[in-house]
């Protein structure tokens, strides 16, 4: 179990039950005040039993998931599940932003390989540079495992192309094939909102770098 303590920066406001959950939930990525009220209230109509099994749930979460030693991503296991299949190729490893992301190519049954994820891409403008990714540990997995080829699954955008570009410099004297998706992608479109055809489409038609 992890022990993640208290952020001693979250309070409870002021309020009512209703106001002070309706604030919690608009902190939650693409949730306005309007979506969070719904979501309150639609608690509030249903089964109490509900509530309580969402909030043990959500006190559960940070207890039960860690980050997996080998490639970075959630995991309630280390290391992870797919980390841990021999039956997976160890010598392709795909490269991605977020743990999120894991989860939804395997959900596109496209790719047999292994993972690696970096925690973000380089983004000089927002202070994130490559010492604050997880690069150091791509590297030595590179060399002490002799991954085979390397496929950058980063989303087509400035951001994106900073790091697949950062990469292919690093690597470049490393036996090592590194390739991007391929198109089916759109300019500054996001993994999260790709159907999984066209996922599979950029796994098949991937291109070297």
């Amino acid at each position: 179990m992890n022990n993640v303590p208290e952020n001693p920066g979250l309070r409870r406001n002021p309020g009512s039950a209703i106001d002070r959950l309706v604030a919690l939930f608009c902190r939650l990525p693409g949730v306005g005040k309007k979506s969070a009220g719904r979501l309150v209230y639609h608690i509030l109509d249903g089964d109490p039993g509900y509530a309580r099994l969402l909030a043990e749930e959500l006190e559960l979460l940070h207890r039960a998931i860690r980050r997996c030693s080998v490639c970075g991503s959630f995991t309630e296991t280390d290391p992870c599940s797919i980390c841990g299949d021999p039956a997976r190729d160890h010598g392709l490893i795909c490269v991605v932003e977020r743990p999120q992301d894991v989860r939804i190519i395997e959900e596109s049954r496209e790719f047999r390989g292994i993972f690696h994820v970096l925690g973000g891409l380089i983004a000089p403008l927002d202070g994130i540079g490559p010492d604050k990714l997880r690069i150091g540990e791509l590297l030595s997995r590179v060399r002490r495992d002799g991954a085979q080829e390397l496929i950058l699954a980063f989303n087509p955008t400035l951001e994106g192309d900073t790091t697949a570009l950062y990469l292919q410099k690093l690597l470049q004297d490393l036996n090592v094939e590194i390739s991007r998706l391929a198109s089916g992608l759109p300019v500054g479109g996001d993994l999260e909102y790709t159907d999984k055809l066209t996922l599979s489409r950029s796994f098949r038609g991937r291109i070297k770098l």
